[in-house]
């Protein structure tokens, strides 16, 4: 794996050099040849993951103004789009949710309705996933619900490796989150970045309440199935789950009361979502998503210091930079260029256009970041819309939820890393789940593309 991610990091390097040296071709400009230049090369080390995401995303920033592409204030500008502090703001809000232990509580009361068996106890993990990657990124999801999960199998003497139980439950609490990471704008970055990038080059909004209304019936489907087929493919060995429902309701126990700090912070969490899903024509996101968090410091629901220990800045800078390299892709030609070159000759409808994105958004995204996947495909396919006169707000749709379904390899997304560090399940034991789940994801998102969108008022012609 290392020689061929050297391999792809040296044609990605030579490439972008060769590019930047030779003139402009017919129909280019000098500008949008050298960003195509720093495009290869940002994908290239975002697909090799040989510097931070964050860092590569800081090379867009300057390489942009350094080849004389655009000026460093437009370039800075576009670092500090709105999108940005949409997402710290529902970091922090997160942050202030597991601090409290919010979510701890919301976790266990959810499991708790689901400790009948071993086929409702899979399934509680599923849908207490599902739904806490509804408010939360998905990431932070499984880190939460990962030291419940461990301590449902050691309380069932679960056997590592041997355990079909066992491995159900973790592949439950992995698929779960991937599935519901994709229904909100709160489950990872890339459906913010793919939001706002949509923005730059088009200036069209999706709002959060039409992204719930077109993904979450969808995410709902492609979770039951989910839920059916681990059933099929891992058959519990026990008949009982007695012991975990001891567990649990010792946890439920310890906890005690809601603490003033927990009313706090959902009060806030509430009121926060309340005006992201019916407000949003009226307030942007981001707006109420920075309200929220400076009420959650008012009110001492959280602390700067645990604000620095949660968040991950380096998605931020990373973020940034993916919208920056994306709105001067669009904004110079380049990659109008490249698809009237790549795709005018071939007989594309707009159907085998969606089938074609969708397949390369499903086997990048299993070997690179979701987030590096949208900021790497998005531009490509605002350029393949363009050539072909298909509505872009689909191609956002397409790329952003197929880049976040990953559901075979744990460096694909971090929940199905964390849920295979626990060591109940081999990598042989996903794969065929895994693939199975990839192409129902693929035939769901399909079918919903056929007779569901239209129905909410998306062109899809």
């Amino acid at each position: 794996m290392k020689k061929i991610k050297k391999i792809i990091l040296g044609i990605g390097i030579i490439l972008a050099l060769i590019i930047l040296i030779l003139p402009a071709p017919e129909g280019l400009s000098v500008q949008a040849k050298n960003v195509l230049a720093v495009f290869i090369l940002c994908v290239s080390c975002w697909m090799t993951n040989v510097l931070p995401l964050s860092v590569t995303g800081l090379i867009a920033i300057v390489a942009i103004p350094l080849f004389r592409i655009s000026d460093s204030k437009a370039t800075f500008a576009y670092f500090g789009n709105s999108a940005v502090f949409f997402i710290l703001g529902a970091f922090i809000l997160a942050t202030a949710m597991m601090k409290s232990g919010l979510s701890k509580r919301i976790a266990f009361l959810f499991l708790k309705r689901f400790d009948r068996g071993p086929r409702t106890l899979s399934f509680g993990i599923l849908i207490t996933s599902f739904l806490l990657a509804f408010l939360m990124p998905e990431h932070t999801v499984a880190a939460l619900l990962f030291p419940i999960v461990l301590e449902i199998a050691n309380s069932l003497n679960l056997k590592p490796l041997q355990s079909n139980l066992g491995k159900g439950l973790f592949l439950s609490l992995a698929w779960g989150t991937v599935i519901g990471g994709v229904a909100t704008l709160l489950g990872g970055a890339r459906n913010p970045l793919a939001i706002e990038m949509l923005y730059e080059t088009y200036q069209l909004k999706i709002t959060f309440l039409e992204w719930m209304i077109t993904v979450v019936p969808l995410a709902t489907v492609i979770m039951v199935i989910a839920y059916g087929l681990l059933q099929l493919l891992f058959p519990s060995e026990r008949t009982s789950v007695a012991e975990a429902q001891q567990s649990l309701s010792r946890a439920v126990q310890a906890m005690g009361k809601m603490s003033r700090a927990e009313w706090k912070v959902a009060i806030i969490a509430s009121i926060t979502i309340f005006a992201w899903v019916f407000l949003n024509a009226h307030i942007e996101v981001a707006i109420i998503a920075l309200l929220s968090a400076i009420s959650l410091f008012i009110f001492n629901a959280v602390s700067w210091k645990d604000i620095e220990q949660y968040i991950n800045w380096g998605i931020i800078l990373m973020y940034g930079g993916a919208v920056t390299l994306g709105a001067t892709l669009a904004d110079v030609g380049a990659m109008d260029w490249v698809a009237g070159h790549l795709f005018n000759q071939m007989k594309f409808t707009h159907f085998t256009a969606v089938l074609m994105l969708s397949c390369l958004s499903k086997l990048l995204t299993e070997g690179i970041s979701n987030v590096a996947a949208v900021a790497t495909l998005l531009p490509l396919g605002f350029g393949f819309a363009d050539s072909l006169g298909i509505n872009p707000v689909i191609i956002v749709y397409v790329i952003a939820v197929q880049s976040g379904l990953a559901f075979c390899l744990p460096i694909g997304t971090p929940p199905n890393a964390i849920a295979f560090s626990a060591g109940y399940y081999r990598i042989s034991d996903v794969i065929k789940g895994g693939i199975i789940m990839n192409v129902v994801a693929l035939l769901v998102f399909i079918l919903f593309f056929k007779y569901y969108w239209g129905l909410i008022g998306i062109d899809i012609n």
